[in-house]
């Protein structure tokens, strides 16, 4: 068998990559997992009945683009929270899960050249890995650009070259970004704006992330673009129910853009995709329309930002996150954040991820390599002592 070199370089996933690294040794305490972004609060308690109330649609295909309701729903929530108003039919566009989405997107959008040459796209680094494998199943040269502390855990776009700029397909952002829980302000977005215009390339907006914050709530790429008068086509932007609702399993997302994007995503899709059931499709738009539940979720978080806080206010390098559920959290000199993972693991049964494990080596260095992410997702009695293990392990590695 002859098998495709496109893929063969592709590290392993960061979850088999840290069960070979801890599951190897026992762990130094009563496991506690810290390590994936699933939310753990209650997702809302009307989903069950919404199901059986449309378990009709069982006996039916799924409606590729969404059902017209569920459209209507996300345009509506669009509108409410970005001020945008877009077309359900033409603009949006239903995702079985967003991972689809920003994988078929770069299928759907990146063209073959650029200025007669191969694509670029600009993915954050540390990034969401569907980014990148996107990326080489179209062929595209990547280009990860290091979002550090010093660029203030946002990829700097605008400090790579003219060449690197003018061969630019697609440009990844995060925002808030995963795993550090920075905002893009808006005026970082007029800036990438500005850049993608100059440059004319696209922008993928993965806000999965935007209603888990602790303020002011994020600003959105669309938004911006459209106060900008930018070309329609601009910027697609994708979302979730997964974090909003609680609704991991619901695999249900979007994305929205300008009409031709979402036409060729449309097209794509009648040929290759998966859409998401009807009865699931009608739990999709009561969430959409429904904010009261998205509030008493965030206010769930409050406590716990607010106990990081406390917990790791003194610890050299902390940085608060803005929004989103993860902690960033730099270890101490000497290690890196895979040794110190392992330690935590095998001292006291913590399960952290490196930072390392989601981003990729470049010219200077990895921006992962000195990092843990840790997912504030536990119920509180369960977070609590556990963070209290992890600032005590963090503060004994310190001072070995």
């Amino acid at each position: 068998m002859i098998e495709p070199e496109r893929f063969s370089n592709l590290p392993e996933y960061a979850f088999p990559r840290l069960r070979g690294l801890l599951d190897v040794h026992d762990p130094g305490g009563e496991p506690i997992a810290m390590t994936i972004g699933e939310p753990q609060h209650p997702f809302p308690d009307w989903v069950n009945s919404e199901i059986a109330s449309a378990s009709a649609g069982w006996g039916k295909y799924p409606a590729n683009d969404g059902l017209p309701e569920l459209q209507g729903a996300i345009a509506g929530w669009i509108d409410r929270r970005f001020g945008v108003k877009v077309d359900p039919a033409k603009q949006i566009l239903a995702l079985n899960g967003t991972r689809e989405g920003l994988f078929n997107a770069m299928l759907a959008l990146c063209p073959e050249h650029k200025e007669g040459q191969r694509p670029v796209v600009l993915v954050p680094n540390p990034f969401y890995q569907v980014y990148a494998v996107a990326a080489q199943a179209v062929g595209a040269e990547l280009v990860y650009v290091n979002a550090t502390a010093e660029t203030g855990f946002l990829p700097d776009f605008a400090g790579l070259s003219e060449d690197i700029l003018a061969r630019t397909a697609i440009a990844y952002i995060c925002t808030p970004s995963n795993p550090q829980g920075a905002v893009a302000d808006d005026a970082y977005l007029r800036t990438l704006l500005e850049l993608a215009e100059t440059h004319n390339f696209q922008i993928f907006a993965d806000e999965c992330y935007s209603e888990i914050y602790r303020e002011a709530p994020p600003p959105g790429a669309l938004a911006a673009s459209k106060a900008m008068d930018c070309d329609p086509e601009r910027v697609v932007i994708f979302h979730s129910l997964s974090k909003r609702s609680n609704l991991p399993g619901l695999r249900s997302g979007f994305a929205a853009g300008g009409p031709r994007s979402i036409a060729q995503l449309k097209r794509l899709r009648a040929y290759a995709g998966a859409p998401l059931p009807n009865p699931l499709q009608a739990v999709a738009t009561r969430a959409w329309s429904d904010e009261s539940h998205v509030v008493e979720n965030r206010a769930l978080y409050a406590p716990k930002y607010a106990l990081a806080d406390r917990i790791f206010a003194n610890m050299p390098g902390y940085s608060a996150p803005e929004a989103g559920f993860f902690l960033w959290l730099r270890v101490p000199d000497g290690e890196t954040g895979e040794t110190a993972a392992l330690k935590l693991w095998q001292r006291a049964g913590l399960r952290v991820l490196p930072g390392a494990y989601l981003a990729r080596d470049t010219k200077d260095g990895n921006p992962g390599d000195a990092y843990i992410r840790v997912a504030l997702v536990a119920p509180m009695p369960v977070l609590e002592p556990a963070l209290e293990r992890l600032a005590a392990e963090l503060d004994l590695m310190r001072s070995e």
